[in-house]
């Protein structure tokens, strides 16, 4: 009787589609066999915090991701909520509950071995017209700086010093951060800025320009490193940040430091770096699994 009127005031005080009240009733009823299974005796009036922890902790151990768990939570905090204004409850077991902590995902790379394969070109891969010399020389930017998309298009001519094999950039709250770059990026902006000069009549101080002489629009260079993933790689996921989180590992693959990584991407916190270990470390237990005789 209680989910009745519960149901009936979504549908009929709050206007709730009926999809969305059969959420609802899914699950307060999942919440209720449960209850009931547990304990014969226990009703929506006498269920306390422990056994709405039980609940959480059995959908979890059922496979249940954080974010279904914490859905459910919801329904079950709107219920309580309700019947506790209308005096059906005492008392609201949910009130003081938090849900399962959401795992953050972690952060989606390009294999070296891919990444070789697309800068180094397979036959008919890339050809000498300026579009193509642009794109390939834009992809080895980020991935031998990872450098955001904002700091790649906001770069000027300025910025790279080739004496010093620096790149100067402007990073979020305007700070600056030096990233050094070897023979390969040395010789495909040298290659990139000869052939911009003799091609398009530049309109301002950018590095990256488009065919018109101004500086690349973000969705322009997003659309660049996506078509050219998709060369190498099927994943859904094709932008630049995506190449940022591929130098990051890159880099820690081969044995760089972590602090030293975090200066390079311009992380306030050596934790915001972290996640990256986490990548490597997945990667490490795959070769693992598949290598190990009795994994």
């Amino acid at each position: 009787m209680m989910v009745k009127q519960f149901l009936d005031y979504l549908r009929f005080e709050k206007n709730y589609s009926s999809q969305t009240i059969l959420g609802y009733g899914n699950d307060l009823e999942s919440f209720a066999a449960y209850f009931r299974n547990l304990d014969c005796h226990l009703t929506w009036q006498t269920v306390d915090a422990d056994v709405v922890r039980g609940w959480m902790g059995d959908m979890m151990d059922r496979g249940n991701s954080a974010s279904s768990v914490n859905r459910r939570l919801s329904s079950l905090r709107s219920f309580f909520r309700f019947s506790l204004s209308r005096k059906l409850v005492d008392r609201d077991p949910v009130r003081n509950l938090k849900g399962p902590k959401k795992s953050k995902p972690l952060p989606q790379f390009v294999r070296e071995k891919d990444m070789d394969r697309l800068l180094d070109g397979e036959e008919g891969m890339w050809d000498e017209s300026f579009d193509d010399l642009r794109a390939r020389t834009i992809l080895i930017t980020f991935y031998s700086t990872g450098v955001r998309l904002a700091e790649l298009i906001g770069l000027d001519d300025r910025a790279v010093d080739f004496n010093q094999r620096m790149i100067r950039v402007i990073g979020k709250r305007d700070k600056e951060r030096l990233i050094p770059f070897g023979d390969e990026l040395e010789k495909a902006l040298r290659d990139y800025i000869s052939l911009r000069d003799q091609t398009v009549v530049r309109h301002t101080e950018a590095l990256f320009v488009n065919n018109k002489g101004q500086r690349m629009a973000r969705t322009t260079v997003a659309n660049i490193v996506r078509e050219n993933l998709a060369k190498v790689t099927a994943m859904k996921k094709r932008s630049p940040h995506v190449l940022r989180h591929s130098f990051a590992t890159a880099m820690l693959n081969n044995d760089a430091g972590l602090e030293s990584v975090k200066k390079l991407l311009g992380h306030e916190s050596l934790e915001t770096t972290e996640i990256y270990t986490h990548t490597t470390f997945e990667q490490l237990k795959k070769v693992y699994k598949q290598a190990h005789p009795r994994a």
